[in-house]
């Protein structure tokens, strides 16, 4: 008996692509056409090719070398806030309770700095850091540090940074947390009886079992991080002088700033595909590592 094929479903999905091609595709295919144009004002348009872009690589020019800086700049902050807040996250899931009122808790404390508008964080953090009327500033400053993040490049970044992981490690905590309590209670009884150490059972049973969310964490942090501009914005502007902007302060600088649709258009694009090629190196790399480690306890 043949099947019968009817695509009529595919109706249902049609309002979907005229959602994604309003909202996504056409201001996208508008920033690709600014990308290649040049503008004297007036509303008028001249075709400039790839002009944007090669300026934008050579760093030699002034738009390269901003450009290129503050690359270095997201490419350090990503990699240090990577580097604590995933650490830190598994450390607060492994600590967390399994059961009880405690449990519920601990995940209300944890969602607190998520539910924070990032200007309102930016904006605690401002003056939580001044050295006049902040505590954080206060303090340190009556420790003996000469802390001041306006006028300071570290003290900027350590500020910039330590909002960063106060405001996203619960995040990973809540990730990593979902994890572990997928893991079914016979493992640990296992583990128990075989006289496994506290090192053995998070090596093999809770970090196996975290590689999934462990996955999503890394690629929602790195994008949250490599795109911040509210926090920074709030709290130092950019500055001081220009330790602290970002891509994306260099985009707005350049599109709302200079008014140079052309650049800032090549600029946003190449911002994006850079965000794509390494959350696409992260995904290869965490889902091969995690591929291989079973084929070897298979071959062990």
């Amino acid at each position: 008996m043949d099947r019968i094929v009817n695509q009529k479903a595919w109706f249902l999905v049609l309002p979907v692509f005229l959602v994604v091609a309003f909202s996504a595709v056409i201001p996208l295919m508008t920033v690709v056409n600014y990308s290649m144009q040049d503008t004297f004002g007036n509303n008028q348009f001249f075709w400039n090719g790839v002009g944007w872009f090669k300026e934008l690589l050579d760093p030699s020019t002034d738009l390269g070398g901003r450009f290129l800086a503050s690359l270095g700049r997201n490419l350090f902050f990503s990699a240090v806030i990577l580097a604590i807040e995933v650490p830190l996250g598994i450390i607060v899931a492994l600590s967390m309770p399994r059961e009880g009122w405690t449990v519920a808790a601990c995940l209300v404390i944890l969602a607190l700095p998520l539910l924070i508008p990032w200007n309102v964080v930016g904006t605690i953090w401002q003056i939580f850091g001044r050295p006049d009327i902040g505590l954080l500033g206060y303090v340190l400053n009556h420790l003996g540090f000469d802390y001041n993040y306006v006028s300071n490049d570290v003290d900027a970044w350590i500020t910039v940074i330590v909002m960063d992981v106060w405001h996203w490690t619960s995040l990973v905590a809540l990730l990593c947390y979902a994890g572990l309590k997928s893991i079914p209670e016979a493992y640990y009884q296992a583990a128990q009886i075989d006289g496994a150490s506290r090192w053995a059972v998070f090596k093999a049973i809770q970090l196996p079992k975290m590689n999934r969310v462990l996955l999503i964490a890394v690629l929602l942090r790195f994008m949250d991080s490599f795109m911040i501009y509210t926090e920074p914005f709030v709290v130092t502007g950019g500055g001081p002088g220009n330790s602290t902007t970002f891509i994306s302060i260099e985009l707005v600088k350049i599109a709302l700033g200079q008014f140079d649709l052309g650049k800032a258009a090549a600029l946003s694009l190449v911002y994006n595909l850079i965000i794509l090629i390494v959350c696409w190196v992260f995904y290869t790399v965490m889902t091969n590592a995690g591929a291989e480690r079973p084929a070897k306890e298979g071959v062990a």
